[in-house]
């Protein structure tokens, strides 16, 4: 599914189940589970499912590449296992990037992709966290 974020910056988001691996060109992916092995370039965030990154300044710096990457106008897809928990949270984070306010970038992420995206509130807090580290809020 596209994600186009207020700022016009566009991201490809998946679950590995929706994975469609002729869906034409992709510049560069970012996932949340090694499963997906891609043919394309890419990187993986070490991201346990219903979890949170353990090295979540690494984490930081991946998403904003990718979507400094995006906002280049790469095309960037985004994916973990079911598409909800890691995708949402990398994609409220990616939000934030876009100028979406931090307490607000869960309600758009649930709002523009679905409904179930970001699984727990631990999830939503590193919304926060990220907002506060990678853009100095």
């Amino acid at each position: 599914m596209e994600v186009v974020f207020p700022d016009g910056t566009c991201v490809r988001a998946s679950s590995i189940s929706e994975r469609d691996e002729a869906a034409g060109l992709r510049d560069f992916g970012l996932y949340m589970d090694e499963r997906w092995a891609p043919a394309w370039p890419a990187e993986t965030i070490d991201w346990p499912d219903f979890g949170l990154p353990p090295d979540g300044g690494r984490a930081a710096a991946q998403i904003s590449d990718a979507f400094a990457r995006a906002k280049s106008g790469q095309v960037v897809e985004v994916g973990c296992l079911g598409g909800l928990g890691r995708t949402g949270t990398v994609l409220a984070c990616m939000a934030v990037l876009a100028g979406v306010d931090s307490a607000e970038a869960v309600v758009w992420v649930r709002e523009n992709y679905r409904p179930g995206a970001i699984e727990t509130a631990d999830q939503e807090r590193w919304v926060t966290w990220f907002a506060q580290n990678a853009r100095g809020e």
